[in-house]
């Protein structure tokens, strides 16, 4: 059995489960395994490192003869990475964090669906006026980077469907079973984006000790916060977006002290030093609230058909549900 809604026709994919693109974790191997297994598999583009981008595409392009996709982080990509992309023919390029009007009217030339990712109803609107083809809602449960001020995934994603009309919605943030997966879909959502489960599959471009993290980490122990950006230097623009990550020492050290930790010239060194020390991962646990309900590291296509699973489980279960729990 399978779950037919409107993006599943639109880009013949047998399952409403698309990949997140996770900058550097979401790889050739694992785009490719999660479309194989029936999803969308997007690469984790970023802001386009060439060298990167020039290493994996061609895994993915090679791995699958499913539809796959590419993201970009909005804000900070250029022309040239995204042509770079669209020379291998991919079925959707999405688009977060950011106007993505400078790049409607390439990917419309080329035959890649856009997907624009939105994190209130602003961006909602611009992506609707852009022609946007597929919009993503994502709420703030999610991990990684997302709205400062956003909405929590729940009275999210009926509004945005609300307001996009005909275009179909996708549901992101706080999703990693099939549970979530079938919540989405009752929403009005025609698919979810999922990043922090699947970062937990053994086809993640993640460090061990990162797939360990997760299995361990409580959603509790999640936090948004700009702090682990500022110190790294990372450019993202702090002022709209922050990330949710596991707990991280840096993150204690500064918590509430942003502003001083901007001015800090010796904060960032020594930051640079505990990873050179192994005191700390190079990168920060990006990790949604739904970590709990990640106990295990599964390939990425034995987890698309687990969620595809629970999913048609969930769906028939309130499918019996009868007013009153009348027969």
């Amino acid at each position: 059995m399978a779950l037919s809604t409107e993006l599943t026709r639109l880009l013949g994919v047998r399952h409403p489960i698309v990949l997140a693109p996770m900058g550097g974790s979401a790889g050739g191997a694992l785009a490719a395994a999660v479309s194989r297994a029936g999803g969308l598999g997007l690469l984790g583009g970023g802001s386009g490192d060439r060298a990167w981008l020039e290493r994996e595409l061609p895994i993915v392009a090679d791995g699958t003869d499913r539809p796959w996709g590419v993201g970009f982080l909005t804000w900070a990509v250029d022309a040239g990475a995204l042509e770079q992309v669209l020379e291998f023919g991919p079925a959707a390029v999405m688009l977060s964090f950011g106007d993505p009007a400078p790049f409607v009217d390439r990917i419309r030339r080329s035959d890649a669906v856009l997907i624009v990712q939105v994190t209130d109803l602003e961006e909602a609107r611009r992506a609707v006026e852009a022609g946007a083809d597929v919009i993503v809602a994502q709420g703030t449960e999610s991990g990684g980077h997302g709205a400062r001020r956003g909405r929590s995934t729940l009275p999210f994603v009926p509004l945005v469907v609300d307001l996009a009309g005909p275009v179909p919605v996708l549901a992101a943030g706080g999703i990693a079973d099939g549970r979530g997966v079938a919540a989405a879909l009752a929403l009005g959502a025609a698919g979810a984006v999922i990043g922090t489960r699947f970062q937990a599959t053994t086809e993640a471009l993640v460090d061990p000790s990162v797939g360990k993290a997760l299995v361990d980490g409580r959603g509790q122990d999640t936090e948004r916060s700009s702090v682990l950006d500022i110190v790294r230097g990372a450019s993202w623009p702090i002022e709209k977006y922050t990330a949710r990550t596991l707990g991280h020492p840096h993150l204690d050290r500064w918590r509430g002290r942003e502003a001083e930790l901007a001015g800090d010239p010796r904060a960032r060194q020594d930051y640079q030093d505990d990873v050179a020390r192994g005191v700390i991962p190079p990168l920060p646990v990006w990790a949604g609230e739904g970590v709990d309900l990640i106990t295990d590291l599964p390939s990425a296509a034995d987890l698309v058909t687990t969620l595809a699973a629970q999913a048609e489980d969930a769906l028939t279960w309130a499918g019996r549900l009868r007013p009153d729990n009348r027969p």
